[in-house]
């Protein structure tokens, strides 16, 4: 069974430190069957930011991709954020 898609948003803000960052990570399958994970981050607020993406065969090896982002990056600091979900689409 598939996934349309998964959007997850790390954030972590640390005022002493002048931190306001986040992460965003969004698993999609592409048109030719492969699974695409897209990572961007940067600096809450900020024009521009980073991006990677990475391409995996199997929907498993791209959810063990993400999940171990995913942990790393709550182990750092970041917390999940919910994503809004838009009224109409």
């Amino acid at each position: 069974m598939t996934a349309p898609g998964l959007d997850i948003r790390l954030e972590k803000i640390v005022p002493a430190l002048r931190q306001r960052r986040y992460y965003h990570l969004s698993l999609v399958q592409t048109l030719f069957g492969e699974w695409c994970l897209t990572r961007t981050w940067g600096r809450i607020g900020a024009a521009g930011g980073q991006s990677k993406t990475e391409y995996s065969e199997s929907q498993e090896a791209a959810l063990a991709s993400l999940s171990k982002l995913k942990s790393t990056k709550c182990r750092r600091g970041y917390a999940v954020i919910p994503v809004q979900l838009e009224l109409f689409d």
